[in-house]
């Protein structure tokens, strides 16, 4: 199973950014987007930014993602 998570760019060199969520930072590529800026909110799947998204989706999306962590977790 593969799993694409958000992340807020933190840092761009050209094709190279820096994205982070819950204060992991993970060097990663955005070579498939356009226009890419600090701040910006994108989907990463295998080290590749492949979707932008506004803050609001990204939240929902971690949200999510951190409930069936959390439900994991705990054995339910």
């Amino acid at each position: 199973m593969c799993l694409a998570v958000p992340l807020r760019i933190s840092s761009v060199d050209g094709v190279n950014a820096v994205g982070e969520v819950e204060g992991i930072k993970r060097n990663i590529r955005i070579d498939f987007l356009n226009d890419v800026k600090i701040g910006d909110y994108v989907i990463v799947h295998a080290g590749f930014a492949i979707e932008k998204l506004n803050a609001v989706q990204a939240e929902e999306n971690l949200d999510s993602i951190l409930e069936v962590a959390r439900i994991a977790q705990s054995g339910v």
